[in-house]
């Protein structure tokens, strides 16, 4: 069985240059099926791994309870103190390593379009680069305290005008000097401008307030005794995450939603993928009409015959599927957007990311076309009679 099996899907595949017209129209709409799904989901892919390349396991964040960003979040300079001091935060020369931090949002001029985009002013302690992983100067210096001076995330820099080493940009009633580029594992950091946070509790008249406070664990087990610490204190009443958490219920909302569009695009277009590959199943049955009558005549049964047709839909289908893989691939992955993240209402610079799993995903798809689209031909072309096949053609 297996034999013939074999030997009838060779002769099918040996005679697709006959009918190379109609598989191309099987091939091109599984491609664009595969082409548009990982494209799509390509930017949620992205979006996730630039918000979540930013968070760690051992490296804590401190807001305000209640507060779903930074941007609505509000702590006094004691509770900061609070937090730096908390069991479980890592010392280095007995200092604590913890960095707290304003965080406020400015217009900056988009490369690719004439208009202003809100991009992350980010008030640090000098610490705060000891307390994030990955983060370093590539260009440049670091800010000096008590100036107006900025560095400049890599992504920003390329992203926005005025950011280049040495250029002053206004913001308010303020104008900053670029001192330095930085460098962040390509994680949303990168989308982000820093200064010194005193110089930006002044320019902004927020007094001595901050929203956030940073901190390096002594190791990821240390998060719960520290949560617990100053959950228990009376005088905070803070949310306290891992990095991680946070940035992963940051890139939540977007992501959903990205998907939510993408995958009832892709079962639109997989439909309209699935009727091409039918016309195409169903043209070459009818070509093979007279092959088909004379192998059943020879002592093949329709068994093999039923295999055979959808063996080619399944393979025609995979190669569409391969086809717009690798299109998608050279396309999309590594393009760098920039677009709003709803939570922070600023501006976060990604790369659009086809990972296998999305390819996966996509030849899953693509075998799922093939098989339905070859399901009714094969079907038809099992129970093709064979005196009467013989007698019309």
């Amino acid at each position: 069985m297996l034999k013939r099996i074999l030997a009838i899907t060779w002769l099918n595949l040996c005679n697709l240059p006959r009918r190379m017209a109609v598989s191309l129209v099987a091939v091109v709409g599984v491609a664009a099926v595969v082409l548009v799904f990982a494209g799509v989901l390509s930017m949620a892919t992205g979006f996730e791994r630039t918000m979540q390349g930013a968070g760690s396991d051992d490296v804590a964040i401190v807001l305000r309870s209640g507060s779903t960003a930074e941007l609505n979040s509000g702590l006094s300079h004691e509770q900061t103190l609070i937090v730096a001091n908390a069991p479980g935060v890592r010392r280095v020369d007995g200092r604590p390593l913890a960095s707290a931090e304003l965080y406020v949002v400015v217009d900056v001029r988009m490369r690719a379009k004439d208009a202003d985009a809100n991009v992350p002013l980010r008030g640090i302690e000098p610490t705060a680069i000891d307390v994030r992983h990955g983060v370093e100067i590539v260009d440049g210096r670091m800010f000096q305290p008590g100036k107006n001076e900025l560095i400049v995330g890599r992504a920003a820099q390329q992203e926005f005008v005025g950011l280049e080493l040495g250029d002053s940009i206004r913001f308010g009633q303020s104008e900053w000097k670029v001192v330095g580029v930085f460098a962040a594992n390509g994680s949303v950091s990168e989308s982000e401008l820093w200064t010194d946070v005193r110089g930006l509790q002044n320019a902004y008249r927020r007094g001595n307030s901050y929203q956030s406070v940073r901190v390096r664990l002594e190791s990821p087990e240390a998060f719960a005794a520290f949560a617990a610490a100053l959950e228990e204190d009376p005088r905070i009443d803070p949310d306290v995450m891992t990095e991680r958490e946070y940035y992963s219920t940051q890139s939540e909302g977007l992501s959903r939603f990205i998907r939510i569009v993408g995958y009832p695009l892709t079962i639109l277009m997989a439909i309209g993928a699935v009727f091409g590959a039918l016309n195409s199943m169903y043209s070459s049955v009818s070509s093979r009409g007279r092959e088909i009558a004379t192998l059943r005549a020879l002592g093949f049964g329709p068994f093999p015959v039923l295999v055979s047709t959808i063996v080619e839909s399944l393979l025609l289908a995979l190669a569409g599927g391969l086809v717009g893989g690798a299109v998608a691939f050279v396309v999309f992955n590594g393009m760098r957007v920039s677009t709003l993240n709803g939570a922070s209402f600023s501006q976060v610079v990604f790369d659009f990311a086809v990972t296998g799993d999305l390819l996966l995903q996509g030849m899953i798809a693509a075998a799922g076309i093939g098989l339905i689209g070859g399901l009714f031909p094969a079907i038809r072309a099992a129970r093709l009679p064979v005196a009467k096949a013989l007698r019309e053609l």
